[in-house]
């Protein structure tokens, strides 16, 4: 095994540069499912150091792995003029079918990725191409204007708008790698820096929501998924409230693991617990890529941490909490509590006599409440592999962490 670098031609004549991980044999006749992540993000030297995930899938679990630079990114050619512009799923389509036609292929094509790469998931499986038979969509949205980096409410995100357009002009005015794009890598990385416009100044022109924002966002069309999708998504994550969207109204079968997570590597984020999320991801692909029954499907669909109080921290290794499974979302047991702010009576209304009605479980100090000492919330908990079988680690690092700026 190792990487195998090609192009896939595009029908306008624009190729596509892609990493090709194959297992052993997969020349000599024993096809495999081929896995696809397609970022814009170079895969030759920025995200290089994605590449142990894909070894892993491919060595360890027989999987044939495709990395693809979007067009206009990386070794690819052509420009790139926007994120998630319509021509990038038209390309990504012609990549699938072209991955189920090596001969090295078995035809069933999965697709995931985190953040960016999650978020063409979606876009992609949405337009249904016939060889794409599961997603895995971890820590992505399906709405490019309410829950991206682009406005919030109405107003601009600067907190997302200072890096990450800045990162990706800069990103997209680097040349292709000369040893794969050949003799004229000069000629397409002019034609590159001539046609760069910086993405920041259409999405300032388009400050509504409407017709620019709805392409490349799975809200409200989610019907248009037929494909079996798995979802991954944190707490300390910005798109955690599109997740439960998504899960709530998908009509293909679906799955939800929601850790403590922030926006990077489940084996990694801080605060904890972390689990390893190739074995999880590999057995969604099994069950859809191999169709092993393996009881992914029969399983309750919704894996959740949930978490317990604790003092704030700026270092804190690892949330306390447990890990539940529920079979439907919201849970059937979940209930709405209405707390009016005016025309009330009681300690809702009165901050005076809420002094003296501390909530349940509580006890009263000075003039703050906190919980009894000791207890479920004063304990560590890392029990998902109690749920199942044994993915919860503290420490140890197997996949890449995917940091992006601005994601």
């Amino acid at each position: 095994m190792g990487e195998r670098r090609s192009w896939i031609p595009m029908e306008d004549g624009v190729r596509l540069a892609v990493s090709l991980f194959l297992p052993e044999g997969a020349e000599e006749g024993r096809a495999a499912p081929v896995v696809l992540e397609a970022l814009p993000y170079r895969k030759d030297d920025a995200t290089a150091s994605y590449r142990p995930e894909y070894e892993r899938l491919c060595g360890v679990y027989g999987y044939a792995v495709a990395r693809v630079d979007l067009r206009g990114t990386g070794s690819s050619e052509g420009v790139a003029t926007d994120e998630y512009p319509e021509s990038e799923q038209a390309d990504l389509c012609q990549v699938i079918g072209w991955l189920a036609e090596q001969p090295w292929s078995t035809g069933a094509v999965g697709m995931y990725g985190t953040s960016y790469s999650g978020f063409n998931s979606f876009q992609v499986a949405a337009e249904r191409p016939p060889a794409l038979k599961a997603i895995i969509a971890i820590y992505s949205s399906d709405d490019r204007y309410t829950d991206d980096v682009h406005y919030t409410g109405g107003a601009v995100k600067l907190l997302d708008l200072v890096d990450y357009p800045l990162y990706m002009v800069a990103l997209n005015a680097l040349p292709p790698v000369p040893a794969i794009a050949g003799a004229d890598w000069r000629e397409r990385w002019r034609e590159r820096v001539e046609g760069l416009e910086p993405w920041l100044l259409r999405w300032l022109e388009e400050q509504v929501d409407g017709p620019y924002w709805r392409q490349g966002s799975l809200r409200p069309g989610y019907q248009r998924i037929a494909c079996p999708t798995m979802l991954v998504a944190g707490w300390a994550d910005g798109y955690r409230n599109a997740t439960f969207r998504v899960l709530e109204r998908l009509q293909a079968p679906v799955r939800l693991l929601f850790g403590p997570w922030s926006h990077t590597a489940t084996d990694s984020s801080l605060p904890g617990p972390r689990i390893d999320l190739v074995p999880e991801m590999v057995r969604w692909w099994d069950r859809w890529l191999r169709d092993q029954p393996n009881g992914v499907d029969e399983d309750p669909p919704v894996t959740v941490f949930a978490r317990h109080s604790t003092r704030p921290a700026p270092d804190l290794d690892e949330q306390p909490g447990t890990w539940r499974t529920e079979p439907s979302w919201p849970p059937a047991r979940a209930a709405d509590l209405a707390l009016p702010l005016t025309g009330a009576t009681g300690p809702a209304a009165d901050p005076a006599s809420a002094a003296d009605h501390p909530p349940p479980g509580c006890r009263r100090a000075g003039q703050r409440w906190g919980r009894p000492a000791g207890g479920a919330a004063g304990r560590r908990h890392c029990g998902l592999d109690q749920l199942r079988r044994g993915i919860c680690r503290s420490g140890s690092r197997s996949t890449s962490g995917r940091t992006t700026p601005g994601r």
